[in-house]
């Protein structure tokens, strides 16, 4: 709440230093404490109802759906039969709601660390809890990492929807948390992570790819454009454990009549392939960035031919 001041709210963090997103204010709907975060739900008069943990905005009601649905079908449709589905974090509930959607998803198990997002989202962010209610899910509120110790080779697609490297979501950046993943997914298994901004986080991004790359045989970087988030895009990091899989050429391609029915408002073929065209500078960045890395790990070169 120190961030509210005269009917507006604005989003400071160490991660962006320097600048702010302010949002005007028509009612701050709720807030709490729980037992890792800040949880504050606001309507504003440009995004509608908006939901900020510790300081920084995790949905808006005007743009989520970019975020949810490029983090949930960049992967499902690269996998030619996505089964069983897993989600860690999430607890807004969006990236349930589209998951659902896919007709080869079976099943959609999900674990959130903190079980009051889950409960505040159903409340007051219906459009996007509604994932809760499908009969395909199954709800698990506890510690990813130790969710994903017990279940070895059962996932089709691992889908990381985190907030961002600080407070509860932090070990979801690390190495240990890849090779876990990697564990939990049967053959021919993909994991798509939200993957932060190169505007911002660069060193992040290349920390996140090399160490992914000693883990899986294909590892690639796409990204979407959402205003309200820092720079007004985010990226995603995928993975699979095939050397077959190509993420720039998904396996399923969804008709114009499948889209409708589905409601996708941002998502599509072109766009799947599209969002992984990234601009110069970070095709230049990550590239040099992994040239570096390459002779840091005892002149052993990295591959690195996804990024050109």
């Amino acid at each position: 709440m120190d961030a509210m001041k005269e009917g507006w709210f604005s989003e400071f963090s160490s991660l962006w230093d320097g600048q702010s997103l302010s949002l005007e204010v028509k009612q701050v709907i709720h807030k709490e404490k729980s037992r890792y975060q800040d949880i504050l739900v606001l309507d504003t008069q440009a995004f509608g109802r908006v939901l900020v943990l510790d300081g920084v905005i995790q949905c808006t009601e005007k743009d989520e759906f970019s975020y949810q649905e490029m983090i949930s079908f960049l992967p499902l449709n690269c996998h030619p039969k996505p089964k069983k589905v897993l989600i860690v974090g999430g607890g807004d509930g969006g990236v349930a709601r589209e998951v659902a959607k896919h007709p080869s998803v079976e099943s959609i198990h999900q674990c959130e660390i903190d079980g009051r997002v889950i409960e505040v989202s159903k409340k007051y962010l219906p459009f996007m809890a509604k994932g809760f209610e499908s009969p395909k899910f199954h709800l698990h509120v506890g510690d990813g990492f130790e969710f994903i110790k017990k279940h070895s080779g059962e996932f089709d697609v691992i889908i990381t929807d985190s907030s961002d490297p600080v407070g509860p979501a932090e070990s979801l950046f690390g190495d240990e948390y890849y090779m876990l993943i990697s564990k939990a997914l049967r053959h021919g298994g993909i994991v798509c992570s939200q993957g932060e901004n190169p505007w911002f986080h660069a060193d992040i991004i290349d920390k996140l790819i090399s160490g992914c790359k000693k883990i899986f045989p294909v590892v690639d970087y796409a990204y979407t454009c959402i205003p309200t988030y820092p720079g007004g895009q985010i990226g995603f990091l995928l993975c699979s454990n095939s050397p077959d899989t190509d993420f720039r050429r998904p396996v399923i391609s969804f008709s114009e009549k499948e889209m409708e029915e589905m409601n996708l408002r941002y998502y599509s073929p072109k766009i799947h392939s599209a969002s992984f065209v990234l601009p110069r500078f970070v095709e230049k960045l990550l590239v040099e960035k992994s040239k570096e890395r390459s002779s840091w790990d005892n002149g052993q070169r990295l591959n690195v031919h996804r990024f050109y």
